[in-house]
């Protein structure tokens, strides 16, 4: 027996992970204390509305002969389901709840880290059973977008620990991720 899940779960749940993004990032913006960290915060949640839709995108796109994807071993159907379980990444949670023990932008920014580390870490096991016609080049650049993001986020938890109210031009951080 060769085990197999569908493809258009694996999408939906891709979107479900930048929708949450998203609404955090929004959510972030009022906890943020300068003009430059709201519009950065801005700026994120625009770019994973951006990545739900083009993960919208490849679930319609999927051909019926494709929908139910090789898993061999059964490891990405196991991974899928501690996702769905919380485990790895609890999708069940508000944005406000993340935000709620997040009073100051330094800890902003440690949630919003560990929310980027999440999604490359789901990008990067979905990326290994995505065919390359069915889009696996679309989910190399999103991983490298949520990795930009936590160069960026990075970048920025320094210039607060360092008593600054965000890293130069910090607004224009976001815009140097590739959008895809």
């Amino acid at each position: 027996m060769n085990p197999s899940f569908n493809a258009s779960e694996i999408f939906e749940i891709a979107c479900q992970i930048e929708r949450n993004g998203a609404k955090f990032y929004e959510k972030a913006v009022a906890v943020a204390s300068t003009e430059e960290s709201k519009l950065f915060l801005s700026r994120l949640s625009d770019m994973e509305k951006g990545h739900e839709d083009l993960f919208s995108k490849m679930k319609e796109e999927i051909d019926i002969s494709e929908e139910n994807l090789p898993d061999s071993e059964m490891q990405c159907l196991s991974y899928l389901q501690a996702m769905a379980e919380g485990k790895i990444f609890s999708n069940r949670l508000d944005a406000s709840e993340l935000l709620k023990n997040a009073r100051t932008l330094e800890e902003l920014y440690l949630v919003a880290i560990g929310f980027e580390k999440d999604s490359v870490i789901f990008f990067t096991g979905i990326r290994e059973v995505v065919p390359d016609q069915l889009g696996k080049n679309k989910i190399d650049l999103l991983i490298k977008e949520e990795m930009c993001h936590i160069a960026v986020l990075s970048r920025e938890l320094t210039a607060v620990r360092n008593g600054k109210a965000c890293a130069s031009n910090c607004a224009c951080h976001a815009g140097k991720c590739r959008e895809v």
